[in-house]
């Protein structure tokens, strides 16, 4: 680990002192982290050393990784300018975390993924009601959910090592969870180790299993965070990797290929097939037809993705008042009381009150990135990069409007 990497480490780590969670993961040298716990400092003295340290990134430094510990710093800084006091312009706050503007969704998105739920789901009383009414029939019991996880982390395994190469010894345990603000976590802890949690707070539906054991799983942040322990850390002795912060550009990247990197692997007929393999093991009956209704309705459910970000900037922007906030998730995104109260949590809490713009953000970002490659085979090459370098949202958005 050289000096600028060094020096990085124990910046992200002492902030770890101050503002529990920001530190996601950390598997480098443990003699930094007493280190860093010793000579924390204060808030206000970690951002003006981020500061100082941003300054040093010369010419000398390989212009990736230059860009990349330049726009964590900056992230860095910020964070711990809230936290020592600074009152910051939420939008401002949200684009210097994550090198990317908030964007809101517009609503021709909500009414056409309405029309198309309209025109799938079976006939009810409201759409909120039909989609609700769908997902209890597709809840997958608490009972079953572990011996369906069990083969469905297999299945997908296999699925993308078909395209994608696995690090040699990497490894993940799911387990299950309750009272957490999340539906589903990826913990990393080194020498390619991962721990996923499910939290079963409420109900699990089969058609989300897929998309979250992409997600946190294959070829989404398992295999990025292994893929990058073994490129850059073993392998360039990039020691900045080591620790992973939150609410910083990396994980504005992070989220963005865990949502896209599903569907360079499972495609239509594949998502089918799974889907019935889950509703088999977890005892669901499926009518006619639903099988193959099934994916569209997944879709058209998964356009109303950017609703957290929405009522995000509704509440922290807007100055919009709770009850208002919750009625729009339950109205815009078609979610229950119960959802939509998880949703307000999810926003309200602390250390992710700016993070929820990483999903729909990143997804956004990122999948018109990897369709401008072309066709399947380089979009997956174009990917790959995402799982091994260094790559930050404003030189991806940089790379665009070039093409463009």
């Amino acid at each position: 680990m050289d000096d600028l990497a060094r020096q990085y480490v124990l910046l992200a780590l002492a902030a770890g002192t101050h503002y529990e969670g920001i530190v996601d993961a950390y598997y480098g040298p443990s003699e930094l982290r007493a280190e860093a716990q010793a000579r924390a400092g204060t808030p206000a003295t970690i951002a003006v050393a981020a500061a100082t340290l941003r300054e040093r990134l010369t010419g000398a430094v390989e212009p990736q990784r230059r860009r990349w510990l330049h726009r964590q710093l900056v992230a860095l800084e910020t964070i711990m300018r809230r936290l020592a006091g600074d009152e910051l312009d939420y939008l401002e706050e949200v684009e210097l975390c994550f090198d990317a503007r908030p964007e809101r969704t517009p609503e021709h998105v909500y009414d056409e993924a309405h029309r198309l739920l309209d025109e799938l789901l079976p006939a009810g009383p409201s759409l909120r009601e039909r989609v609700e009414a769908l997902n209890l029939r597709l809840t997958v019991p608490v009972a079953q959910l572990e011996p369906v996880l069990d083969w469905l982390v297999d299945e997908i395994r296999t699925d993308c090592a078909r395209h994608f190469p696995l690090p040699v010894g990497e490894a993940l345990a799911v387990r299950l969870v309750t009272d957490q603000p999340w539906s589903g976590y990826n913990w990393y802890d080194g020498d390619m180790r991962s721990r996923v949690e499910i939290n079963t707070d409420l109900p699990v539906q089969a058609p989300s299993l897929i998309a979250l054991i992409t997600h946190e799983c294959f070829p989404g942040h398992h295999l990025e965070h292994a893929w990058k322990e073994q490129r850059l850390y073993r392998e360039q002795g990039r020691g900045e990797v080591s620790v992973q912060l939150i609410n910083t550009p990396e994980a504005y990247i992070s989220e963005g290929l865990a949502e896209v990197g599903g569907r360079l692997i499972v495609d239509r007929q594949r998502w089918q097939e799974l889907f019935v393999g889950i509703c088999e093991r977890a005892g669901i009956e499926l009518g006619p037809g639903l099988a193959e209704r099934a994916y569209d309705i997944s879709q058209a459910l998964h356009a109303l993705r950017g609703s957290g970000g929405d009522a995000s900037l509704m509440l922290h922007a807007d100055g919009r008042p709770r009850d208002e906030v919750r009625r729009f998730v339950e109205r815009r995104a078609l979610r229950t009381r119960g959802q939509a109260e998880k949703t307000l949590e999810f926003i309200s809490h602390p250390l992710w009150r700016t993070y929820v713009f990483c999903y729909a953000g990143g997804e956004r970002l990122l999948s018109q990135w990897c369709a401008s490659a072309g066709d399947a085979e380089t979009q997956r090459e174009r990917f790959l990069r995402l799982l091994t370098e260094q790559l930050t949202p404003s030189e991806i958005a940089q790379d665009l409007a070039d093409a463009a």
